[in-house]
């Protein structure tokens, strides 16, 4: 195995704010899952990750019952981990580069919840680690900030990534690569 899944945020404390009805895909759950069978079916590791801020009192606080997975997301596997991260990207603040290291990992593709925030900062740290970064942009979403849509987010995201710090791909693209490579 030298690849892994990084399922980052893609948690109730989202959908249990304001902002979750001007998410740009409110169905994230529905092309996560397409990558998590993908994953499974390769073989691949599949890692994830929580964003909580304890002792905030606010949805990402583990206190307040949201910091979970999206009710429709498959469940993690035994062996899959799922880790708890208190800062935006899924390295710094957990033990997910050596986990990906015992496992000999090298390529990473990442998806979740505010594409160019926790997704965005993860993909250009792991860039930095050395890892070769695929991000999956329609298993990505966002809201708007100020002025600026989500689709406009999205296309900046993908734009100051692509080519630099990851590969970006859709969850359709990988579907039909794995396919062709596995027949």
């Amino acid at each position: 195995m030298n690849r892994a899944l990084i399922v980052i945020d893609v948690q109730e404390s989202f959908r249990a704010r304001k902002q979750w009805e001007q998410i740009a895909n409110p169905k994230i759950a529905d092309p996560v899952n397409r990558l998590v069978r993908l994953a499974r079916e390769s073989g691949d590791l599949v890692v994830w990750v929580l964003h909580n801020e304890p002792g905030t009192d606010n949805v990402f606080d583990p206190a307040q019952g949201h910091v979970r997975l999206l009710e429709e997301l498959e469940q993690p596997l035994p062996g899959e981990p799922v880790l708890h991260k208190t800062s935006h990207n899924a390295f710094t603040t957990t033990n997910l580069q050596q986990r990906l290291t015992e496992a000999g990992v090298r390529e990473l593709s990442v998806c979740g919840i505010r594409t160019e925030q926790c997704v965005e900062t993860t993909t250009r740290l792991g860039s930095d680690l050395g890892y070769r970064m695929t991000f999956v942009t329609d298993a990505t979403t966002t809201n708007p900030i100020g002025d600026l849509g989500a689709d406009a987010i999205i296309e900046r995201t993908e734009a100051v990534l692509r080519d630099r710090f990851a590969r970006i791909a859709t969850v359709a693209e990988l579907e039909a690569e794995r396919g062709a490579s596995q027949a």
